[in-house]
């Protein structure tokens, strides 16, 4: 159930009931922007993931900037997007159950709609959900870039279900899927600069086998956060499905450049604002924000503005502050914004983006595509 926003535009941001997510205006349009500019000399077009932020607003504007689509890994949030006016989306996923392929041929009647396969074995049945919806569906091949997750190998493999898709008269192939998520967070330039030059590599060597084949290959598509502009000067990616350069959380800012210094080609842009709703102790802080407001699966939360705190633990309610020896722990009922160290899940948690620029509230945007899992 949609929950009541927590603020209201013209409130200051002390005013804004806590826990709740807030999204810095100026820094998150700062980021839409520098990705456009970014990519425009390569040649490579944004199909930006909306599993990050889950919002038809965002994606509007993501579009606005030159991205050419959304990407998403969920039928549900293919169906928001769609019904939110995205014109042109791909499930960058497999969909195989039958009830799922059908609500994807379903949305293809109001827009571009695309998704991912890596077993011939799962064709027949989106072909029928195409041919009962009356229309031709664009699959594009899953490649196994060296994730080890999902994906057929590439070349020939790949090559055999591309061949397959193509023959369907329900069908059209779309091209290949080649997206390396564990790339993403390899700490140092090198380390992300070899697994992608290697994803490239085998996504350049299907793309020759297919045109010798006589198959075209409209879309290569991957990179993210981490890696974009390694897929996007590599000549061969065609589409970049970045998400989390739009909010740019502690994580990705741990990874380092090639000059050796941390990531700073994006702003911190989306915060969880937390209260202190305990003090029981010199140095200690308890904040009302714990699992259920922020995601920790890749690391704790850091504190905006205030390196001498840290956030050591997280319960179901709340967090756990320390504060460094010299340093006066934060009173009762102050609010501090937390950096999440994983924005996707963390924006899932909630119901509203709280938009604020220079200290006041300005838009409450909901998070419509939250908890869409199917």
């Amino acid at each position: 159930m949609l929950q009541p926003p927590p603020a209201q535009p013209g409130q200051r941001e002390d005013e804004i009931d806590t826990p709740a997510l807030i999204l810095d205006l100026d820094a998150f349009e700062a980021n839409l922007d520098r990705m456009a500019a970014l990519l425009a000399p390569t040649g490579a077009k944004l199909r930006a993931h909306a599993k990050t932020h889950k919002s038809p607003v965002i994606a509007h504007l993501q579009m606005a900037r030159g991205a050419v689509g959304q990407c998403v890994q969920k039928v549900a949030e293919a169906e928001i997007l769609a019904w939110g006016g995205i014109p042109d989306i791909l499930v960058s996923n497999e969909v195989v159950a039958p009830a799922k392929l059908a609500r994807l041929a379903a949305i293809g009647r109001i827009a571009r709609v695309a998704v991912c396969a890596d077993d011939p074995a799962a064709i027949p049945a989106i072909e029928q959900a195409a041919a009962a919806a009356g229309l031709r569906l664009t699959v594009l091949v899953e490649i196994d870039p060296g994730a080890g997750r999902c994906g057929v190998a590439p070349g020939p493999e790949a090559v055999a279900l591309a061949r397959r898709i193509a023959a369907s008269p329900h069908l059209r192939f779309g091209g290949l899927q080649a997206y390396h998520g564990s790339a993403q967070h390899k700490r140092t330039h090198a380390e992300r600069a070899a697994l992608i030059g290697a994803a490239a590599e085998g996504a350049r060597r299907t793309v020759e086998q297919l045109r010798q084949q006589g198959i075209d290959c409209p879309i290569v598509g991957g990179g993210g956060t981490g890696s974009f502009l390694l897929e996007a000067h590599s000549g061969v990616y065609t589409e970049i499905q970045a998400g989390s350069y739009a909010f740019m959380d502690a994580d990705y800012a741990r990874n380092f450049n090639a000059d050796g210094g941390h990531v700073d080609t994006f702003r911190h842009a989306l915060f969880v604002l937390a209260g202190v709703m305990s003090a029981p102790r010199p140095g200690i802080a308890v904040l009302d924000a714990g699992h259920k407001a922020v995601a920790v699966d890749s690391g704790m939360p850091t504190i905006w503005g205030r390196p001498e705190l840290r956030y050591v633990s997280a319960s179901d309610e709340h967090g756990k502050l320390e504060a460094g020896a010299e340093t006066t722990a934060p009173k009762l009922g102050e609010k501090l914004r937390l950096i999440p160290g994983h924005c996707d899940p963390t924006v899932d948690r909630h119901d509203w983006y709280v938009g604020v620029r220079g200290g006041r509230v300005e838009c409450l945007w909901p998070v419509a595509a939250r908890g869409a899992m199917s």
